[in-house]
């Protein structure tokens, strides 16, 4: 069996094989993402921004181009109409879905059948957002790996379907990447366990993320990962957590009317504090209260029995007890809350495994697959395998849906079964493929329509017409219809109501090349901005402070007058011109500078001998 090591954060990176083909896991989550590789045996996350390796999965636009991450997060406040925060949960969603959220976005169409929001960038769609962090992880990750990559896996929640999962690889071909697959958070979260453990068994994977829930059962057994079942709920996640605490604050804070907005933002800070302190003091817009973690929990209860539930029942479709299952996986950050692991040690009667950072583990999981499926094959092939989270189905008479491969089925797989005419002289059948466990058409989703024609004319019921439903290792569906007497067969590869077609995605991989240019003078260009804007402020506020102690009057007139140079060229200088001036102005400030360094050092000196700073040394 190949066996892999797990990095530690901020372990020392080990240099890469160049014979080895550079390939990356990416787990593309709801409010932070990462990228993984696998280096001589060792698995491990790569920085992918500034010096974290959480990427904040946040976009915001502006005229002058598009920020990803934790400098995008900082100006959601500021800017909440261009900054895209959660977008994962758009994916796959209609624009009347997306308007029901009540997002602080501009949808252009609310009936269109993808939506688009309205930027100082154009028109942009949820794919298009997703491709910005993808693509930021992939830079990140060829600038540190000093190459190309040859591929990608991506992870997806278990409970994606069709149109989610559809999306989701739409957008990682915008970005510009080759996708080896798309693989289940849950069976990349055993992947990354089970190979560090080197231990069979039945595991259960509790995976509540920013954005999403799942739960899925897997046996492990000599390298062969086989989801049993898989469930959960897409729109449940940290964030609702979050949506718990900021009703809470506006609760105590009666008739005052919080900012929705900002109560959301600050809620995410006050739920972590929590996780390692009874009370947390809040404030916000002048308004100061308390929170306690049992009220919190109190209230978040009927959050946590939704994913009670979703748990019950995937033991059901797995046919086991909580007996049956010999550990427990907790994977995405809200986990870390006490009542989450408190649940999970409830619901299944033993403590859950955390020795895996549990914001990394899906990444670490998706680099080990993603080092296989690209041929960097160490003993023994790893085998997968993954089931479709929902079934597949056509509508037949009276609105009706008859199941062709029914929901935790294992993938890749194909499936057939024959239908029938129900009119006389019938010589076409619309097939209408769905999704869903419901009975009824209305109840299901809708992922293609597309037509048999030909059908000789017979009495109904007569004529033998073979669907097939084949189902790739993606997830991703294809549909052919044939008629048996006649060979006449018609074929559909499912493209989802709600994702991007071929021809946008081609116009937006050419526009993204056309444009290569321009935006990198654009990224530039604002880059040396906000490095002028953040010296400037920071000599104002040292000035205030210091100016009239440490500066004579003729020093402090120069600098002030190189601050004025760079002032006036930051709005309209080009990238040249301002990275001058802010070097102009940074010379000018050293002797400033070194002064408050020297009086700094001085106060902390004060009233101490040398005696006081003698350290025990080991």
């Amino acid at each position: 069996m190949a066996l892999f090591q797990i990095a530690e954060p901020g372990q020392s990176p080990l240099p890469h094989e160049q014979l080895f083909k550079l390939a990356a896991g990416i787990d593309l989550g709801t409010t932070n993402s990462l990228v993984a590789t696998v280096r001589n045996g060792v698995a491990e996350t790569l920085v992918a921004d500034g010096d974290h390796t959480l990427l904040p999965s946040v976009v915001r636009y502006q005229v002058d181009g598009v920020t990803v991450g934790q400098s995008a997060r900082e100006a959601a406040e500021v800017d909440p109409s261009n900054t895209f925060i959660s977008a994962k949960r758009l994916l796959g969603r209609s624009a009347a879905e997306v308007a029901a959220l009540n997002l602080p976005y501009h949808l252009m169409d609310d009936q269109a059948r993808v939506a688009r929001f309205k930027t100082p960038r154009g028109a942009v769609t949820p794919v298009e957002i997703s491709a910005e962090i993808l693509k930021a992880l992939a830079d990140s990750a060829e600038s540190t790996l000093a190459g190309e990559l040859d591929g990608v896996v991506v992870t997806v929640p278990a409970y994606f379907d069709d149109a989610q999962r559809q999306a989701t690889k739409d957008a990682a071909i915008l970005a510009g990447l080759k996708v080896l697959r798309l693989l289940n958070e849950p069976t990349a979260a055993a992947v990354a366990y089970g190979l560090d453990q080197k231990q069979d068994g039945t595991v259960a994977v509790y995976d509540l993320g920013g954005g999403t829930f799942d739960i899925s059962i897997l046996a492990l057994n000599r390298g062969v990962f086989e989801v049993l079942s898989t469930g959960g709920d897409s729109a449940l996640g940290g964030d609702d957590f979050d949506a718990v605490i900021a009703e809470l604050v506006q609760k105590k804070a009666g008739a005052q009317l919080l900012p929705r907005h900002k109560l959301q933002f600050a809620a995410r800070a006050w739920r972590e504090a929590l996780t390692d302190n009874e009370k947390v003091s809040v404030e916000i817009d002048g308004w100061r209260g308390e929170i306690a973690r049992d009220e919190f929990e109190q209230a978040a209860d009927v959050l946590l029995e939704r994913t009670r539930k979703a748990c019950r029942r995937a033991l059901r479709d797995a046919k086991l007890k909580t007996d049956d299952i010999h550990n427990v996986i907790l994977v995405g950050g809200a986990t870390r809350m006490p009542c989450v692991r408190n649940t999970v040690a409830t619901l299944f009667a033993r403590e859950p495994l955390t020795n895996v950072d549990p914001d990394r583990v899906v990444a670490l999981g998706a680099a080990i697959q993603a080092d296989v499926l690209v041929g960097n094959k160490r003993g023994d092939d790893l085998l997968l395998l993954d089931v479709i989270p929902l079934s597949l189905g056509l509508e037949t008479m009276g609105g009706l849906v008859e199941k062709v491969i029914h929901r935790n089925s294992t993938i890749p797989t194909a499936r057939a079964q024959e239908f029938t005419t129900y009119r006389d002289g019938q010589t076409a059948m619309v097939i209408h493929v769905l999704q869903g466990e419901r009975e009824l058409v209305n109840d299901c989703r809708s992922l293609a329509k597309f037509e048999l024609r030909g059908i000789p004319p017979m009495v109904a019921g007569a004529a033998r017409i073979k669907v097939t439903f084949q189902v790739d290792a993606d997830g991703l569906l294809s549909v052919s219809a044939r008629e048996q007497s006649t060979g006449i067969e018609s074929q559909i590869q499912v493209k989802p109501s709600y994702g991007l077609d071929d021809d946008e995605i081609a116009t937006m991989l050419r526009l993204s090349f056309e444009r290569a240019g321009d935006d990198k003078a654009a990224r530039a260009l604002r880059e040396q901005q906000v490095e002028g804007e953040q010296l400037l402020e920071m000599l104002i506020a040292a000035l205030a402070v210091d100016g009239e102690k440490l500066l004579s009057a003729n020093e402090r007139a120069i600098l002030e007058t190189e601050m004025e140079h760079l002032r006036k060229v930051l709005p309209l200088g080009s990238s040249l011109e301002i990275g001058k001036h802010i070097s102009h102005l940074a010379k000018a400030s050293e002797t400033f500078a070194a002064r408050r360094m020297d009086a700094s050092v001085r106060s902390a000196l004060a009233g101490h001998n040398v005696n006081d700073f003698d350290v025990e040394k080991n």
